[in-house]
């Protein structure tokens, strides 16, 4: 047999070998395939949040993002939310953070008059009466802010009777502070160092009510 006709007949061999080694490997679905991946259910809008026996039939991560799934916080919220569908936890944190700084300072600075409304009346009278007190002494306090650096959801209670909503915010804050005396000299704090300073607000609000703004309670 010639030289060309041998190399064609093994060369024929080996195609027929490889066609079968394909026929072998592609035809079986053995070894790792990758996922399907499925259209998602188009979007019908905002999920409607129901609530059965105090916990949420369906999860709902602004709540979940600040409280543990299945605690009292977080059913307490998921009430709130039943009560009044517009509540968000996120925003009312935000808005909390503006309350503290607003009501830190004007207590600080001695006038608290502009953030009266926002403070329960037996809150409001400890503040000022403190506030008189500096005045009666002759002291004066020098406040800068200098930031939040921590805004945690500590707590919440919801009253299913009265409709009555309490919430715990614990805040970090960094400002500098000093109290000075009638002839100017620093009797507390250093106008020169910033401190950090820890406290537990609690806020309070009829879910469902006319009344947007909440009222600190509570301090701690």
């Amino acid at each position: 047999m010639s030289n060309p006709i041998l190399q064609l007949l093994v060369l024929a061999g080996i195609a027929i070998f490889v066609m079968l080694r394909l026929k072998n490997v592609l035809g079986t679905r053995d070894g790792f395939e990758p996922p399907k991946v499925e259209n998602p259910a188009p979007d019908s809008g905002p999920a409607r949040f129901e609530v059965i026996e105090g916990s949420a039939q369906e999860q709902d991560h602004d709540i979940l993002d600040h409280v543990d799934a299945g605690s009292p916080a977080a059913t307490a919220l998921a009430q709130m939310k039943q009560a009044e569908p517009d509540f968000a936890v996120g925003e009312f944190l935000g808005g909390a953070r503006q309350a503290y700084e607003m009501i830190l300072m004007a207590f600080e600075r001695g006038d608290i008059s502009e953030v009266r409304p926002f403070l329960a009346p037996p809150v409001a009278e400890a503040f000022q009466s403190v506030i008189d007190q500096r005045e009666a002494a002759g002291q004066t306090v020098e406040a800068q802010y200098l930031g939040t650096r921590e805004t945690t959801l500590a707590g919440a209670e919801f009253d299913r009777t009265t409709g009555e909503a309490e919430v715990s915010v614990r805040f970090l804050a960094e400002l500098i502070v000093a109290t000075r005396d009638a002839d100017g000299n620093v009797v507390e704090g250093d106008p020169k160092a910033s401190r950090k300073q820890k406290d537990t607000w609690t806020f309070a609000r009829a879910m469902g009510s006319d009344d947007p703004n909440w009222q600190l309670v509570a301090t701690g």
